[in-house]
């Protein structure tokens, strides 16, 4: 009777010591991916830019406007839905930028690692990131506008309209009297 009651009861400290080591190993992951999914935004940053100077931050958004290259790096614009902050990159970290967000399309999603710069000394004074690592969460897309039959029917009433307008001043010009 008392080993069945020890198995029983080392069965049990191993179930414990088992389920601690399941629950700090979730706490663990829920850690590493919390402080990874921590991104900064563009509003956080600019208001509190004198605590964030010189320090790495994540930042996301979507990248958009023109890429500037500049010898061996780049300006990327990237904009997290408030604001877009400009973000000094070597060409190979941009390399698998293929869109950037205007009216004719969606732009890359992409994660920046990099040194906040409240006002960079190099950049003349601007506020930027410096990055170290850009990651593409997602491909951008081109938008296909639809021309809908309410923009037809403003077209053409307005093409009418200046026909119309265009004829009266050649009639007016055309007659006696009037120079033309």
């Amino acid at each position: 009777m008392t080993r069945t009651k020890e198995r029983k009861q080392g069965a049990e400290r191993r179930s414990r010591v088992l389920l601690t080591l399941i629950f700090l190993l979730l706490a663990l992951c829920n850690s590493v991916v919390e402080s990874r999914s921590q991104t900064i935004s563009s509003i956080e940053l600019i208001n509190n830019a004198k605590e964030y100077d010189g320090k790495s931050v994540l930042y996301s958004g979507e990248v958009i406007g023109d890429i500037m290259v500049r010898a061996g790096y780049a300006w990327v614009n990237v904009n997290d839905g408030k604001n877009a902050i400009g973000v000094w990159a070597s060409k190979e970290l941009i390399k698998d930028i293929t869109h950037t967000g205007s009216y004719s399309e969606n732009g890359d999603i992409v994660e920046i690692t990099g040194v906040f710069h409240r006002s960079c000394r190099a950049h003349g004074g601007e506020l930027d990131i410096h990055a170290q690592a850009i990651t593409k969460i997602s491909s951008g897309r081109i938008i296909a506008h639809e021309i809908t039959t309410k923009t037809i029917n403003f077209t053409f009433t307005l093409s009418c309209v200046i026909m119309l307008v265009c004829l009266v001043r050649i009639l007016l010009l055309k007659k006696p009297g009037l120079p033309g």
